[in-house]
């Protein structure tokens, strides 16, 4: 058995289309929409089996997430960039960028090399070498 997407609800579909495919070097499928129920899609597709579905529809309320706070739940979700040389530098691109990086690249307990920044809607997203 596999994962083999998560899903997320997002207020600027096209805006958080934009961030992944730009940053992760990632494909998009084209939009999916329902009218029935005002649901639109995407998904965005890495080098893997692995995607990330994101999804907008209206009336879907806003998230618990506080950046000083931790929720029960998925809490963030990691994205292998490939090495540490990698890691450095989409972790300063972001800060360049203007983006919340919440941890710098360190290597955990676990021994992952990572940094952590919050996306624009504000999804802990992991970098990984």
């Amino acid at each position: 058995m596999k994962i083999t997407h998560i899903a997320i609800w997002t207020t600027d579909l096209e805006g958080m289309r934009n961030f992944y495919l730009h940053y992760f070097d990632a494909s998009s499928s084209s939009g999916y929409y329902n009218h029935t129920k005002d649901f639109r899609s995407y998904f965005i597709y890495f080098n893997g089996d692995c995607s990330i579905e994101l999804m907008q529809m209206p009336r879907i309320p806003k998230s618990r997430n506080i950046l000083e706070k931790q929720y029960l739940g998925i809490t963030h979700f990691a994205i292998s960039v490939g090495s540490k040389l990698k890691v450095d530098k989409l972790t300063n691109k972001f800060k360049d960028d203007g983006f919340k990086v919440v941890s710098e690249p360190r290597t955990t307990g676990d021994g992952f090399y990572e940094s952590v920044i919050l996306d624009p809607e504000g999804n802990r997203v992991e970098i990984v070498a």
